[in-house]
């Protein structure tokens, strides 16, 4: 593969090529751009493999290194070689005669074997709480089922599939660039099959498109018709009904009724049953753990652990031996079905609404440039192995309120190595219906499948240029200069041992993302030739930071680090205060331990991702290597003690000789007395101090959120204890403006979403004043606001409009309110 430092000199060396992409520069994005094909290249890093740690078996079983060598492949490239058949002929009808090939299992007996499963006939008998037994007759009873069972899924059209599947392949073609799948990864998916188990695929959730495009890929790689589990709220009846005879599975609503409801357990008995019979037959079974896009609230969808549950409990009571879990994601260069405003909210999609959006796709084919799509499969691993070795990973979980307030308040100095207790994603009533012990397993395990899906993800060309573009040259860069920006940037990730999904010369690499990201930039030429690129500013910023989240995984243990640092300097060098000057400071370990843990608690679980299995302090000691590896901080020798890089001296504790890693409690905090004399300071390379802002930059939308949410404490007015019970009888009176000064702002109203909705406009109106677009989010506000709850900054109180808001005893003072955005503030760098 040509790197992309030697394409950058064999790019200046042409001098013909420069002069003629020289005049599609200046000549602007039309549809002349050179196409580029990306994922070509060899030499990148392997990513997806399963956690050691809780599955050392399929860790060692299920993967090769000779797999590694098998490169990518184009799934939607279907040619003459694709199909039995040669001709010319062939070669104008390749696409239907390749969906004529597609194996479709025949359709099952599945009804039948549902009505006949042992929950079921319980149910209709009698025997069950809410059966026919109860004052029902049997044969009402049994229509009810056939109804839920219509419901949950349909028998597949063999006929409707393979139209539906040549007409796909010829729409992704249109709209996409390529959909490049790794033959590696699709080895492993192929042997973890071969044991004769259920596979489970468990996904992120980027697009609607996902639940289409990726059956299309698995059924032309040769695993089947793939069921996709569905959110109804994200369909119109009409529309699921067609999916339904696709493959496609919907949660009854009954079954999401109290556990005492007659109703609910006839429902999550047939949802059990027909889970029983798909894992039975090893039909292939995918499941979104986010939310649907457009979703406003957590991250982990709560759907998608209802079903991951029903996989649990049908292994745990012997229904099938075993499952395998694959985690999957999808990347895009720019989703296709992204709203333009980020403040949309979520509708279902009809029928004709779905065929609009097809036909606008295909009208704008040839005038915009396609997108490219990359899909990843991590490596298999057995969930039995997985439910065994987890368990002996949990350790004591404490509440924010009661890791983080006394810290906050000045009463405490000692932060706890604990695990944080934040659930945000409810728990529906199948989920419920479990053990509270297999409850905390279903959460623990759809955490751990996501990091997996996100740290196996490639961070795709548009990432990396909005990253550039919003937190190191907001105010514009040349583009000779961002040419080495973004081979830096891209050598940064991949050293991280993240993948990148593309690959190529890199100044049509940079011309391809910018025409991609033309609504968000502006071209200005300048002398010599030269291109001036510059954000737009406004709105369009926000859309920029959720861009560059994309990349913030590949570099999340150092940005941690960095404004950890950051809050260590915060009290004793001037925040604009030269480098030379905060690189005389010495930084202790335990000091750099202490700051890291305090922003690890403030900071989301739904952000971070963290392993389960890993503790607080072997995650702390993480990010201080990070740092340590990347130059930003250098080990400070003290006279007469012994070099830290000499490891032949040193004697282990005996309380750690025996203790297995990760296994860390706080009680172990004795055992490192020699952290307590290691002293760190900044380097004074020259590249550090704009490496440092970048990675501080990368976390500086949330923070910033989080801050100008404790702003807002003492702007607005929330009521406190006594006057929220008087508001549940009213909810009219007189509130204070969300601004001082500021007219024609609504009112706050107390309830949790009328907040929230208050602090987005206070964010927007803050966003106009001081340019802080990317920090305008809604989904920001809705982390702010929830993390303030888990901190005992809000509590709430139910009322039949939702829960109502109202500020604790504690952070009623203006004092403790301005120590709270003096803690925020702290690690955001300016």
């Amino acid at each position: 593969m040509v790197t992309m430092l030697e394409a950058r000199l064999q790019t200046q060396q042409r001098n013909t090529q420069n002069s003629q992409e020289t005049g599609l520069w200046s000549s602007g994005f039309g549809m002349k751009l050179e196409a580029v094909t990306p994922f070509l290249g060899k030499y990148r890093p392997f990513v997806g493999r399963c956690c050691q740690t809780c599955t050392p078996k399929s860790w060692e079983s299920l993967f090769h290194r000779s797999i590694m060598d098998l490169g990518f492949c184009n799934v939607i490239l279907v040619k003459e070689e694709n199909t039995r058949f040669r001709g010319w002929l062939v070669r104008r009808l390749c696409y239907f005669l390749w969906s004529l090939e597609q194996h479709i299992p025949p359709c099952q007996d599945a009804p039948q074997k549902i009505m006949e499963s042992t929950g079921v006939q319980n149910v209709i008998s009698g025997r069950a709480p809410g059966g026919a037994g109860e004052g029902q007759v049997p044969g009402l009873v049994k229509k009810e089922v056939q109804r839920i069972l219509g419901h949950i899924q349909a028998p597949l059209h063999p006929f409707l599939l393979r139209l539906f599947s040549w007409a796909l392949l010829r729409f992704l073609n249109c709209v996409f660039l390529n959909v490049q799948l790794h033959k590696g990864q699709m080895k492993m998916v192929h042997k973890a099959t071969q044991a004769g188990l259920p596979l489970v695929l468990l996904s992120t959730h980027k697009s609607l498109l996902d639940g289409i495009l990726l059956p299309f890929v698995l059924l032309s790689q040769g695993l089947g018709v793939l069921r996709v589990v569905w959110d109804p709220r994200t369909c119109s009846p009409t529309l699921r009904a067609l999916l339904k005879k696709l493959g496609g599975l919907f949660l009854p609503p009954e079954a999401n009724l109290t556990l005492d409801s007659s109703e609910g357990v006839l429902a999550r008995a047939v949802v059990h049953a027909a889970m029983e019979q798909l894992l039975v037959s090893r039909q292939p079974l995918l499941i979104f753990l986010e939310e649907p896009p457009g979703a406003q609230g957590p991250r982990l969808s709560a759907l998608g652990q209802t079903w991951l549950g029903l996989v649990v409990q049908a292994v745990q009571v012997g229904v099938i031996p075993d499952a395998m879990l694959v985690p999957v994601a999808i990347t895009y260069d720019l989703v296709p079905d992204a709203p333009c405003d980020v403040y949309h909210a979520l509708v279902p999609l009809g029928l004709w609404t779905g065929a609009l959006a097809v036909l606008r796709s295909l009208w704008s084919w040839g005038r915009s440039p396609r997108v490219c799509v990359r899909v990843h499969l991590a490596q298999p691993f057995s969930l039995q192995e997985y439910t065994t070795n987890a368990r002996s990973c949990w350790g004591s979980r404490q509440t924010l309120e009661q890791l983080l307030q006394p810290i906050v308040l000045g009463q405490c100095n000692v932060v706890p190595d604990t695990e944080k207790e934040q659930e945000w994603t409810p728990a529906t009533g199948p989920l419920l219906a479990l053990k509270e012990e297999d409850q905390l397993l279903v959460r623990r395990l759809s955490r751990h499948v996501l990091n997996a899906s996100v740290t196996s993800s490639a961070v795709m060309s548009t990432a990396i240029m909005a990253a550039l573009l919003l937190f190191k040259h907001q105010k514009g860069v040349f583009l000779s200069q961002l040419l080495g920006e973004f081979s830096w940037l891209t050598e940064e990730t991949l050293l991280r041992g993240f993948d990148v999904g593309f690959s190529g010369q890199l100044r049509c690499l940079v011309q391809h993302t910018l025409s991609l990201l033309r609504a968000h930039v502006v071209l200005l030429r300048v002398h010599q030739g030269d291109l001036l690129v510059v954000p737009r500013p406004g709105p369009g910023l926000t859309r920029l930071a959720r861009l560059s989240t994309e990349l913030l995984p590949a570099f999340l243990s150092e940005a941690v680090g960095a404004c950890a640092v950051r809050g260590l300097l915060a009290g004793r060098v001037p925040p604009e205060g030269p480098w030379e000057l905060q690189g005389i400071e010495l930084l202790s370990q335990n000091e750099l331990y202490r700051q890291i843990l305090l922003l690890l608690h403030l900071l989301p679980q739904d952000l971070l991702l963290l392993q389960p299995c890993q503790s607080c302090y072997c995650y702390c000691q993480e990010v201080l290597d990070r740092l340590i590896q990347c130059g930003l901080l250098v080990a400070e020798e003290t006279p007469g003690s012994r070099a830290a890089c000499d490891t032949g001296r040193q004697r282990l504790s005996a309380k750690l000789l025996w203790k297995p890693s990760g296994d860390f409690t706080d009680s172990d905090s004795d055992d490192f007395e020699e952290a307590e004399g290691r002293f760190f300071r900044l380097s004074q390379q020259s590249r550090c101090p704009d490496f440092f802002l970048f990675l501080c930059r990368l976390l500086s939308p949330l923070l910033q959120a989080f801050a100008q949410a404790a702003t807002f404490l003492h702007q607005g007015q929330l009521p406190d204890t006594g006057k929220a019970h008087a508001s549940l009888a009213s909810h009219r009176g007189t509130l204070s403006a969300l601004r001082a000064g500021a007219p024609g702002l609504p009112l706050l109203s107390p309830t949790e979403s009328g907040y929230t909705e208050q602090l987005l406009q206070f964010l927007q109106a803050t966003a106009q004043e001081e340019g802080f677009f990317e920090c305008a989010d809604p989904n920001l506000a809705i982390s702010a606001v929830w993390t303030f709850r888990d901190l005992g900054v809000l509590q709430q109180t139910p009322s039949p409009a939702g829960p109502m808001l109202y500020l604790s005893p504690t952070f009623t003072s203006r004092e403790n309110q301005e120590k709270l955005e003096q803690f925020i503030r702290q690690f955001i760098c300016s």
